[in-house]
């Protein structure tokens, strides 16, 4: 499974914007997909994840609210939009995969990552 993450990029406060993490290789239906973010200084943190043919999600309680992940099938894409930025919001995220049935919290469950794309919030 390879994975690409895109979108980042600088926004006000209080501003959106939608990550993007594009899949390929084997049939991206069975996996999970999660967000990671890590901000200088600090250790990595999950964000969000979704089962891909169920259509469950989680998120971290920082973002409940604020972030909505999806996926759009015919794209093998997953996206992270995230609402009302706030400066610690700032990170480089990541978008990680695995084959399980369920969404984990720990980066060190996810056998394939995407490369980061850094997330700037300006206040």
């Amino acid at each position: 499974v390879q994975l690409q993450a895109f979108g980042g990029g600088l926004v006000q406060a209080g501003g959106s914007l939608r990550l993007s993490c594009a899949a390929s290789g084997r049939a991206s239906s069975s996996l999970t997909v999660a967000w990671f973010r890590q901000a200088p200084g600090k250790e990595r943190e999950f964000v969000a994840g979704l089962i891909w043919s169920g259509i469950s999600t989680a998120y971290a309680d920082s973002v409940k609210g604020r972030g909505t992940v999806s996926r759009d099938n015919a794209k093998n894409t997953v996206f992270l939009q995230m609402d009302s930025l706030k400066p610690e919001d700032a990170a480089v995220y990541y978008c990680a995969a695995a084959r399980f049935s369920a969404i984990g919290r720990r980066g060190e469950e996810y056998p394939y990552w995407g490369q980061g794309t850094e997330v700037t919030v300006s206040s």
